[in-house]
């Protein structure tokens, strides 16, 4: 597997990526990560890309040899209120807010960035669509994010385990749309997603 570039920089640059964006139940869940570039870590891409076992793997090395790390998320309430885009930018803005070392700047996957004004200090930025499979650190931005948001997934499948979360984590899969059928949707869906507001008896 290639391993994803990490830009060269003098800049003390964060990864900042998202899981669950496009899932029907659960929060949406973004991380930042500060590598350590004397601690290289082998193998880093889109966490899409790798095994269950591979990104628990590269979690745990991440959490050890980066400088920082950091996760933030918007709940399924926040998600309804102010719409699952907003939401995700709050959660990126929660997860930069979070990290123990300030960065000099974000590299965030997408199109988009949040909003980067912090009491009145306007953090440098950039968006690079792709950048989870370009760029080592967004790289492990979204490894985080993906292993973090599958844990709470499998928490919420205890509490609620009519609808499988542990199963699909929470995306509009055929079990996932049968449960809720079945079922109707729970506190933890997003109500103002279709499938769910179609599912609402």
């Amino acid at each position: 597997m290639q391993q994803a570039i990490l830009f060269e920089t003098d800049e003390l640059s964060a990864g900042v990526d998202e899981a669950g964006r496009g899932s029907l139940a659960g929060p949406v869940v973004a991380s930042a990560v500060l590598l350590n570039p004397h601690a290289p870590i082998d193998g880093l891409t889109d966490s899409k890309k790798l095994t269950e076992k591979r990104r628990n793997e590269l979690t745990v090395l991440i959490k050890q040899q980066s400088l920082a790390w950091s996760v933030g998320w918007a709940d399924p309430v926040e998600i309804d209120a102010i719409n699952i885009l907003y939401a995700t930018m709050l959660a990126m803005r929660r997860a930069i807010i979070g990290l123990a070392v300030t960065p000099t700047k974000v590299l965030v996957d997408g199109n988009r960035l949040p909003d980067l004004n912090f009491n009145g200090i306007m953090m440098a930025g950039e968006a690079i669509i792709g950048g989870d499979d370009k760029v080592g650190v967004i790289s492990a931005a979204s490894i985080i994010a993906k292993t973090t948001r599958d844990h709470m997934m499998c928490e919420l499948d205890k509490i609620f385990p009519n609808y499988e979360f542990a199963r699909h984590k929470g995306y509009g899969t055929t079990i996932h749309c049968a449960r809720l059928q079945e079922f109707g949707p729970c506190r933890e869906h997003r109500q103002t997603f279709a499938p769910v507001r179609a599912a609402t008896k």
